[in-house]
Order: C-alpha cells, then sequence, then structure tokens
C-alpha cells in the first residue's frame, strides 16, 4: 500500500520526501527529525507490531499523520491522548476505500430495516490476499460494530478467507427460508485505497486532532 500511495502521490505532482523501509525502522528508529524535516505529512502502512511506535515518534515531531495500519485500535485512548497533548493531528482508519465507507454506511441503513426481521439470518464474509496478517480485517470487525450499533439483537458472525492475491471483498449476507438479500464490495486492486489514503493525506495537513476517514468523507470537521 506504500509503494500504490507513493506512486499515485508522484502522478498527481507530490513530492515524494522519503522512503521509511521496515529493516530500517525498528521501534520508529528511522522517523527523526532531520530526515522527516519539511515533510507536511506522513502516511504510515505497516504492521500491527511497528505502528504504535510509528504513530508515537510522528505526532512527537509534529507531522500529521494518515494511518491505514490496522490491529492496534486498544492502543487508540493513549496515541489519542499524545496527539491532544502535541496539538497534533492524526487521521486513522481500517480501509481507505470511498466505495466501502458507502458500503458500510449502506449496511447500516439495511441492518435497521431488518431489526424486526427475525426470519432472515445475517452473516459477515471477508476475504483478502493469503499474506494479510489480521483476520478478521479491520474493514469487517468496522462493519460488524455497525451492524450491531443498528441491530443489537444480532451477532453478526464473520468467516473469514485468506488465499491468492484478492485485495479485499466484504459481503453482508441475509438469509431467509425462500429468498437472500446480499449487499458486497469488491476492491479489484489497491487504486482505490491508495486514492484514498492521498485525498486523507491532502486533507489533514492544518488541522489538530484525531480523525477517522469518514470525517473527511461525511463530517463537518474541517
Amino acid at each position: 500500500m506504500g509503494k500504490a500511495t507513493a506512486a499515485l502521490a508522484s502522478e498527481r505532482g507530490h513530492t515524494i520526501h522519503t522512503e521509511v523501509d521496515s529493516t530500517e525502522n525498528a521501534g520508529g528508529r528511522a522517523l527523526t527529525r532531520k530526515r522527516l524535516a519539511g515533510s507536511d505529512v506522513a502516511i504510515e502502512f505497516t504492521r500491527p507490531e511497528a505502528v504504535v511506535a510509528n504513530l508515537e515518534k510522528l505526532i512527537g515531531l509534529g507531522i500529521p499523520t494518515v494511518t491505514g495500519t490496522t490491529g492496534w485500535y486498544h492502543e487508540l485512548p493513549r496515541v489519542a491522548a499524545l496527539v491532544e497533548a502535541r496539538g497534533g493531528a492524526l487521521l486513522y482508519t481500517a480501509n481507505f476505500s470511498v466505495g466501502v465507507h458507502l458500503f458500510l454506511r449502506s449496511a447500516g441503513e439495511l441492518a435497521k430495516n431488518l431489526r424486526e426481521r427475525g426470519e432472515f439470518v445475517a452473516s459477515i464474509v471477508e476475504q483478502h490476499h493469503a499474506s494479510k496478517r489480521d483476520a478478521p480485517s479491520g474493514t469487517a470487525l468496522l462493519l460488524q460494530r455497525q451492524l450491531r450499533s443498528a441491530d443489537p439483537e444480532r451477532p453478526f458472525p464473520i468467516t473469514t478467507v485468506r488465499e491468492g492475491t484478492v485485495p479485499g471483498t466484504h459481503a453482508l449476507n441475509y438469509e431467509a427460508a425462500h429468498e437472500t438479500i446480499t449487499l458486497n464490495h469488491v476492491a479489484r486492486d489497491r487504486h482505490a485505497f491508495a486514492a484514498g489514503a492521498l485525498m486523507a493525506a491532502e486533507w489533514l495537513p492544518g488541522k489538530s486532532g484525531v480523525f477517522t476517514f469518514e470525517d473527511l468523507l461525511f463530517g463537518d470537521t474541517a
């Protein structure tokens, strides 16, 4: 994702100040003031075990940061407190696809409309490439939370598939005895995610606080 976003940024006329590889950045040690001097914003796509140290370094340096790494949200209150204390800016999301966030909103509305329809059994299926580390995906968990908020009586179980090179597929299924309702989102390549990450990176500088991609797309937080 980092490479895809950097390539798109260059195509759009942005300057890539530096790229940091995992082999040089244990504990965030490559994120130094000297190396990042002059950067307007940082885009962070790494792994759950690395993201918090990276965010702490970037926030400490006063660099607005966009992250699409998942698997660290249990640390969000601590990171958010650091952002507030430093007057920094952080935008995080489990998925940078505009279509996914429209899908999530539509799924919430569908759940509300089917809340009293016990004859429908609901489930979530998510499929990603074989090398994806977290399971279920952050997007599937976000979908599950949104659905449970709309319909607390249903568990909305998640089935996870990890195979091949699929960038990402999420489906919400409602099965009844004689009919099926399916709402799904399929990512055909990483361009959709890269475009969303770049949109966030263009939006975040000059702001302060902790934001989600939904704030950018639907909120009035500018």
